[in-house]
């Protein structure tokens, strides 16, 4: 099955390699699945993973009589075109059963209930981040139906997983997530994956307003994008892909995503994989959340629902975020600890291995090394082990054009929409740091060229101005090395 630029990743057929003597199998074991998600870098679908899982059964019928009565938040917004992200801050919300949200989905007229102030031709709603310990809380046994042991992680499975029910035209805004990598199981309908690599983050103009830990906004429209305002946007590199029932996606730490719901209803059920890298991103979150909070509070304290997103239920006081970021940096500074013991006992196991073995280890290692970096599908020799099939799809760079970027808010050709690394779509490349270094600089310059001739009413900087330089990615990254340089330095 082939995927091409801007293309629906089709469901993966009946029979094939995924079926031997009229039995389904599954086409990647545990241990490779799991090899292939720490490896790869890039988004990708797996199909027939997930085939005989009884969470494939979790249409919101089927929901609907599992959660009997239970209310649900829905977050609910409009259905418009305009060049302005839909943050949860803007939106508004009702509590409401399945059956309500059933009822109201099928365009039947309600003069009560719920959704009787939110017309169905114009809003959407979006029951998302309801984590199952939450949701499903006297009903335990459910949790075995979603089984993400089968990508290599035992025990884990719906208690480490998060529901999300949404009618047509629900999503969520483009942004990252600070912490690990995700796998997003498809139930009901489709959703469309609008996804950019780390290394454009600055054509994407991350804003940690509104806030909300672990989340990185765009301040972009990615469907409908101001290129007046956000002219670095047109050099992102967007991949799109079209999950359909039953299919699983892997996105990668820190790859850029909004996901929007293309069918009446859909279900989809994921869980984020913890990786080495967010014991610091902890503390750079922990940073972040101090920041934002003394700055913002101080500019409004009794206003925080206009910059803090209704996802966050914590206390936001100074003294509370102060315990939290000592709590981060004690976590990773245990953690070193922690490794640096067992990195001394490998070591040691790995002395006592050459004395046994003796010169054949070095060859061994050379090849071992080089085999581990198949997935990272830099040259010709390495793409001849790429893990993509019919089975394992990569969501690769789109060549669609979106309404505004054929000529609507740019004034220009759209040529450079692609970027100029067209040609690489599909794999990974050795030379992604110089080229994101490079874009960097380029980002960082134009703006300030294209804004040297403002009026003076045009430059006042507001609160939010200084956080998005503040709180910035790279900036809360340094701040964090430095604090946890200077601290491990008292040990």
């Amino acid at each position: 099955m082939a995927a091409t630029p801007g293309a629906t990743t089709e469901k993966a057929p009946a029979a094939g390699a995924g079926e031997v003597e009229g039995e389904h199998v599954k086409p990647f074991t545990p241990e490779k699945a799991k090899e292939i998600i720490m490896s790869l870098q890039q988004p990708a679908v797996f199909c027939n993973m997930a085939f005989d899982w009884p969470a494939q059964h979790w249409t919101v019928n089927h929901l609907s009589e599992v959660l009997r009565g239970k209310q649900i938040r829905f977050r609910m917004g409009m259905k418009r075109t305009d060049t302005g992200p839909q943050f949860e801050t803007t939106c508004g919300y009702v509590e409401a059963t399945l059956e309500d949200f059933l009822t109201w989905t099928c365009d039947q007229p309600t003069m009560s209930g719920p959704f009787r102030d939110y017309d169905h031709s114009k809003f959407w709603a979006y029951a998302d981040y309801k984590y199952f310990v939450s949701l499903f809380d006297d009903k335990a046994d459910i949790f075995q139906d979603v089984i993400w042991s089968d990508f290599g992680f035992p025990g884990r499975n719906g208690r480490e997983s998060t529901l999300w029910i949404g009618s047509m035209g629900a999503h969520t805004p483009c942004h990252l997530d600070s912490y690990g990598c995700n796998l997003v199981f498809q139930v009901q309908g489709r959703k469309r994956w609008h996804l950019f690599p780390p290394e454009d983050t600055p054509f994407l103009y991350p804003t940690r307003i509104p806030y909300e830990e672990s989340s990185i906004f765009s301040k972009i429209n990615v469907v409908n994008p101001d290129l007046k305002r956000f002219p670095q946007f047109c050099k992102a590199r967007r991949h799109m892909v079209t999950l359909n029932p039953g299919q699983v996606l892997f996105v990668p730490r820190h790859w850029w995503h909004y996901v929007e719901s293309t069918d009446p209803v859909t279900v989809s059920i994921n869980s984020w994989i913890e990786l080495e890298e967010d014991h610091q991103a902890r503390v750079e979150e922990a940073i972040t959340r101090m920041i934002v909070c003394a700055l913002k509070t101080a500019e409004d304290p009794h206003n925080t629902g206009a910059w803090l997103n209704p996802t966050e239920v914590e206390e936001t006081s100074h003294e509370v975020n102060c315990r939290y970021l000592n709590r981060a940096v004690s976590a990773l500074l245990d953690h070193y600890r922690t490794s640096k013991v067992a990195e001394i006992q490998a070591l040691r196991t790995s002395r006592e291995g050459v004395k046994k073995e003796g010169s054949d280890v070095h060859d061994r290692t050379e090849v071992e090394q080089t085999g581990g970096q198949d997935l990272v599908f830099g040259t010709g020799k390495q793409e001849a082990a790429s893990p993509f099939g019919p089975d394992l799809v990569p969501v690769i760079l789109s060549s669609e054009e979106l309404p505004s970027e054929r000529g609507g808010r740019f004034e220009g050709d759209g040529k450079d929409f692609v970027g100029k690394d067209g040609e690489h779509s599909g794999k990974l490349h050795c030379t992604k740091r110089q080229r994101m270094m490079s874009k960097s600089e380029d980002a960082i310059v134009e703006p300030i060229a294209s804004n040297s001739s403002m009026a003076p009413s045009q430059t006042f900087i507001s609160t939010d101005d200084l956080l998005d330089c503040l709180v910035n990615p790279q900036v809360t990254r340094i701040v964090a090395q430095l604090l946890i340089q200077g601290r491990s330095l008292r040990f």
